[in-house]
């Protein structure tokens, strides 16, 4: 359970049953102007839009929108808004960003290459699967990188978000690092984490058969597939199996699922690590560091740090992750 990834804020407390459109407007704190070409998106979800010219926007979202709303511009701190289904319009104001940790000196010999960092920054940010090998970074030069030969970690930090083309899934995906640390061990890396916010564009217009072959493969057997298993108590159903010390269980023996409460979310509450097998072969684990945990059915989950994946599953990166509202009622 050594791996750990994080997700950025992709949990919200309410659902509605019909599509409603978000407005509003983007200005500088201080002036007043309106901001142009402010990126307003949904977090982890192909649906984003920026700003005009006047400063305003407008952006449509369905029930399988779960995660925040964020709103960034380069220079200026981002915002991200939890609450938009209580609005139908908004006025924002951004401030310019005073983090300075680029003029930090970072050329100079900490003890590792550049171009190793980054080839280990990539392994473990994209990933090492088919579909993390086949991901290309498009602005490697944005991405600032240090070693800390004391506590053997790397860390990395971009103040443009990271431009990630997924040639398998035909995704670009646009990365808004927040963090991101690894700890080198003997045989490679012993933990990983990193939080951001993320943009999909879906690249596959023709809707290409290995293309979509692709992401459902993609998609059966992830973290966002299980959560959506678990909820409608389908596991075994999707092609779950679990296992406690080599022996075979019924799952529902140590996963207590409460009733849908009136957000639409289920409580999960997980009596010991669990053993995952999927399709009989590929195997995770699952364990929480907190009592419960709530779950929508959509596959979001909260608190995502304290729900902690490991095998598989623990392994599953950036290159091997889907848009939240990826092909909900379709698996």
């Amino acid at each position: 359970m050594k791996n750990r990834v994080l997700s950025f804020f992709l949990f919200l407390c309410v659902t509605i049953t019909h599509a409603q459109l978000f407005s509003g407007k983007v200005l500088d704190i201080v002036t007043n102007e309106p901001l142009e070409s402010v990126s307003i998106y949904f977090d982890n979800t192909t649906i984003g839009t920026a700003t005009n010219d006047k400063g305003e926007f407008s952006i449509e979202f369905t029930d399988a929108v779960q995660s925040t709303l964020v709103v960034s511009y380069l220079g200026y701190e981002k915002v991200f808004i939890a609450d938009y289904r209580s609005k139908t319009s908004i006025t924002i104001f951004l401030k310019e960003s005073l983090d300075q940790l680029d003029t930090v000196i970072i050329d100079a010999d900490d003890g590792m290459s550049r171009e190793l960092k980054m080839k280990k920054f990539k392994g473990e940010f994209l990933g090492k699967s088919k579909n993390g090998q086949s991901c290309k970074i498009l602005n490697e030069k944005d991405i600032k990188l240090r070693y800390n030969k004391r506590d053997r970690t790397i860390t990395a930090w971009s103040k443009t978000p990271i431009i990630v083309k997924n040639r398998n899934l035909r995704y670009e995906i646009s990365f808004e690092i927040v963090d991101f640390e690894m700890t080198i061990g003997n045989w490679g890396a012993s933990s990983v984490k990193y939080t951001g916010t993320s943009l999909y564009k879906d690249l596959d217009t023709k809707q290409k058969k290995r293309i979509v072959e692709n992401r459902v493969n993609t998609y059966k057997g992830s973290v966002q597939h299980f959560m959506r298993a678990l909820y409608n108590k389908e596991l075994e159903e999707k092609g779950y199996i679990f296992g406690v010390e080599g022996f075979k269980v019924n799952p529902y023996g140590y996963f207590t699922i409460s009733n849908v409460d009136d957000y639409g979310h289920k409580t999960i509450a997980l009596k010991e690590k669990l053993d995952i097998f999927y399709k009989d072969v590929i195997e995770s684990i699952i364990q929480t560091t907190v009592n419960e945990f709530k779950v929508d059915q959509y596959g979001n989950y909260a608190p995502i740090p304290d729900v902690l994946f490991g095998g598989d599953m623990g392994r599953q990166r950036v290159g091997d992750s889907l848009p939240l509202d990826y092909g909900f009622g379709e698996d």
